[in-house]
């Protein structure tokens, strides 16, 4: 039986946190210890180079996302682990991706139209302004990503379909010119992996200043938790679990069994704080176990840098023949 290929990265600008895991990690480390799929996992260190010039930030998120997948479990046997960097196949790609994507297809781009709208609606004449090529091409590289490894499911949050469609786009563009060289990818979306909210509700997102360090201390995690907005509703009156940011979190973490309970607590008339408490000891009691052990990782940097080179060292036997074979299709060869 042919083995799924399963790809995912994580850019290195931050601190990773319960969104992260929630929507990507999670089945991203289920995945690597399955022996019937072949996993493929990287640090997005150029994707970083699009919003962030902080070299020093960049290197230290880069150490903090290797040490938080090798923490919760990563199979490094069977996984393919590597940072997006060693492996320069993936920017040549980039290249011969590029010159079969059109310009409408990155008009598209979420990030982009965002960044145009937020000009447009600040006092700027100039609605392209601050909008880099990085920003405006990334989907071509997030493309590169996946289909150098020809990844066949690709598990995203859902505000990261668009990627997968693109994606899917460029390949079936690059197949009808030169032939059938790419397998279009899917997207595989958690059975709990909706957007994760943030303290204030909105998306759990850096960009927002809104999110939860998936590995803070079991005190500082409590008062975050206990930070998160929540509306008026005094406790014993009935509340609606649609659209609030504490159950949402709560089912994302919790057995189907106990999430019953709680839908049933709601309709009573659960107090926001105790229902702060549950929350808290269902989130603490996942993510406490890796904890000790991603503090240990982070100052073993020299163990964390082993591991990207031996998996950058198998990402490339697929890699460099298949870029070859790119190569000879687009008609790049030696005489």
């Amino acid at each position: 039986m042919k083995k799924d290929i399963v790809l995912t990265g994580i850019t290195t600008t931050g601190t990773p946190h319960l969104g992260n895991y929630v929507g990507a990690i999670r089945p991203a480390i289920n995945a690597s210890q399955n022996a019937n799929v072949s996993p493929f996992y990287f640090l997005a260190d150029y994707h970083a180079l699009i919003k962030c010039q902080e070299p020093e930030r960049v290197r230290q998120s880069s150490l903090e996302i290797a040490a938080m997948w090798l923490a919760l479990g990563l199979d490094t046997d069977n996984a393919v682990f590597y940072r997006q960097s060693d492996v320069p196949e993936i920017l040549e790609l980039t290249w011969l991706l590029t010159c079969v994507t059109s310009k409408g297809l990155m008009n598209r781009s979420h990030a982009y139209k965002s960044a145009v709208a937020e000009n447009e609606q600040s006092a700027e004449n100039d609605a392209e302004k601050g909008i880099t090529m990085g920003l405006f091409s990334y989907p071509i590289l997030m493309a590169a990503d996946i289909l150098l490894f020809n990844a066949n499911k690709v598990p995203v949050g859902r505000d990261q379909l668009q990627h997968i469609e693109m994606t899917r786009d460029i390949a079936a563009r690059f197949n009808h010119i030169y032939g059938e060289y790419f397998a279009l990818p899917e997207a595989v979306i958690d059975g709990n992996g909706s957007i994760l909210a943030g303290l204030d509700g909105r998306k759990m997102s850096k960009s927002y200043h809104n999110t939860i360090p998936l590995f803070e201390s079991e005190r500082m995690l409590k008062k975050l938790i206990n930070k998160i907005k929540t509306n008026s509703i005094e406790p014993h009156e009935p509340k609606d679990t649609s659209d609030c940011t504490l159950f949402s979190m709560y089912k994302a973490f919790a057995k189907p069994d106990e999430v019953a309970e709680v839908e049933r607590r709601y309709a009573e008339g659960i107090g926001w704080g105790e229902m702060k408490s549950m929350l808290f000891g269902k989130v603490n009691e996942e993510i406490a176990p890796a904890r000790d052990r991603y503090k240990e990782l982070l100052l073993q940097p020299d163990y964390i840098e082993e591991q990207l080179q031996i998996g950058a060292a198998k990402a490339r036997t697929f890699s460099q023949p298949f870029m070859a074979e790119l190569r000879e299709a687009v008609g790049i060869s030696r005489f």
